[in-house]
C-alpha cells in the first residue's frame, strides 16, 4: 500500500500466498492521504479502533499509535505488519476491545465496523477520554457508513459529517462535545433462552457487542441445538463459540464433558465464559482466544462443534471454513466426530469428503444441514 509516509508491505493472517484478499481497502488509503493533505496534528494519544489488519497503525507507526481490535487474527496480522515495516516492538501499542482503554484520547480514529453494536460499545467506551479538542475521523467504504452509522457517533461524541466519496469510500468527521449527555452502555446484553432447544432451554445467553445475533438466538444455532450429539463425547471443542450457547448446552448434558470455547473475537469469548458462569454449569470448561485449533495438541479431542462463518468482513470466502475443518481433523483423535452446521447451498459435505473421507446427513430443513465426519484411523 502506497501511503503518504511511503510504501508498506501489509499481508493478511495467517498468510496464505493463494489468498487474493487484500490486508487494505480504500478507506484506510482515504483517511492515510486525508491525515497528510490536511496536515492533521498526529500528536498526544492517538488510538485506532478497528484496524482490521493493521494498515492504519502500521503506516502510522511514527507516532506510537495504540491499536484496539476485537480480532485475534487482526492482532496477529498487525504484529507481522509492523515487525515487516521494520518497527520496533512497543512503538505500537496493541489492545483488544477488552482491555481497559487510554484514559486521555487525543487523535481518534475509527475503521467503522460491520457491526452497529461493536461501534456503539468502543465509541462509549472511548468518550470519557475525549476531550474538545480531539481529532475524530472516521473511515469505512460507501456500503458501510448508513445513516444510523453517523447518528451513533452523533449521539456519542458530537456533531457529525461526512467527506465526498472517493473509490467509493467516505471519511466521517466529528467534533466532540464535551457537554454531551451521553447514553448509558447497553452491552454486555442478556436474554432467555426459547422453549424447545434442549439443554439450554430457557437459560440465560449473554453477549457482548459485537457477537453474531447478539439480540436474539440466530436459526441456525437453534436448529444445532436441537441435535446435538449425545452425552459421552470426553473433551468437546465449541469452534467458533460466538456466544457459547452450544458448548455450554454440552456441557449442561454432560457434567463429565470437558468443553474448549475457541474464537477469534475477543468479545466473543468473554461472551461464552459469561454464559457459561451465568448459568452455574458444572464440570471442567477453557475459554480460549486464537487462530481456531492452531493451538490445540493433536490427536486430543474427541468431539468439535462447529458453525463457521463464510464472510471475512464484506468478502464471502470459504477460507475460514476450509481452516476450520482441517484443524478439527488434526486435532481429533481417531474415532474423534466433526459436527458442522451450515446453510444447504455453502456444500460443506464436498469439503469434509475430501478430507475425512466420509460426511453423514444428521438432520435437515429446507435451510440448514447438520452433517457429521469421523475421523478414521
Amino acid at each position: 500500500m502506497t501511503t503518504p509516509w511511503g510504501e508498506v508491505e501489509l499481508t493478511r493472517f495467517p498468510e496464505d500466498s493463494r489468498d487474493r484478499l487484500r490486508a487494505w481497502d480504500a478507506s484506510d488509503a482515504y483517511l492515510l492521504r486525508h491525515l497528510a493533505e490536511e496536515k492533521v496534528p498526529l500528536t498526544g494519544t492517538v488510538v485506532v479502533v478497528g484496524d482490521r489488519w493493521g494498515a492504519l497503525v502500521t503506516a502510522l507507526a511514527e507516532h506510537r499509535p495504540t491499536q484496539i481490535t476485537d480480532s485475534f487474527l487482526g492482532q496477529e496480522a498487525t504484529r507481522a505488519n509492523l515487525a515487516r515495516a521494520g518497527v520496533k516492538p512497543g512503538a505500537v501499542r496493541l489492545l483488544t476491545t477488552q482491555d481497559p482503554p487510554p484514559e486521555r484520547v487525543d487523535v481518534l480514529l475509527v475503521r467503522v465496523p460491520k457491526s452497529l453494536a461493536l461501534l456503539e460499545d468502543q465509541l462509549l467506551r472511548l468518550a470519557p477520554a475525549v476531550h474538545a479538542d480531539t481529532v475524530v475521523v472516521g473511515t469505512g467504504m460507501v456500503k458501510e457508513i448508513h445513516t444510523s452509522t453517523l447518528r451513533l457517533f452523533e449521539r456519542i461524541l458530537g456533531p457529525t459529517r461526512t467527506s465526498l466519496a472517493r473509490q467509493k469510500a467516505r471519511l466521517i468527521f466529528c467534533t466532540p462535545d464535551p457537554a454531551l449527555e451521553r447514553p448509558a452502555n447497553p452491552w454486555p446484553y442478556s436474554y432467555a433462552l426459547p422453549d424447545g432447544v434442549g439443554a439450554v432451554s430457557g437459560r440465560t445467553v449473554v453477549n457482548h457487542a459485537g457477537v453474531f445475533c447478539a439480540e436474539r438466538l440466530d436459526v441456525g444455532t437453534r436448529f444445532f441445538l436441537r441435535h446435538l450429539p449425545g452425552p459421552g463425547a470426553g473433551r468437546v471443542v465449541d469452534l467458533g463459540c460466538g456466544n457459547g450457547v452450544v458448548g455450554t448446552a454440552v456441557a449442561l448434558a454432560d457434567p463429565a464433558a470437558e468443553v474448549l470455547f475457541v474464537d477469534e473475537s475477543y468479545q466473543a469469548v468473554a461472551s461464552a465464559e459469561a454464559t457459561y458462569k451465568a448459568n452455574g454449569v458444572p464440570g471442567h470448561a477453557e475459554f480460549r482466544v486464537g487462530d481456531g485449533l492452531a493451538g490445540v495438541a493433536p490427536g486430543s479431542v474427541d468431539l468439535v462443534l462447529n458453525n463457521p462463518p463464510f464472510h471475512s468482513h464484506q468478502a464471502t470466502t470459504d477460507a475460514v471454513a476450509w481452516r476450520m475443518f482441517t484443524g478439527a481433523l488434526r486435532s481429533l483423535r481417531p474415532g474423534g466426530e466433526l459436527w458442522v452446521i451450515g446453510n444447504r447451498h455453502l456444500g460443506y459435505h464436498v469439503k469434509l469428503r475430501r478430507l475425512f473421507g466420509n460426511s453423514e446427513l444428521v438432520a435437515s430443513d429446507p435451510k440448514f444441514v447438520v452433517l457429521r465426519a469421523v475421523k478414521r484411523g
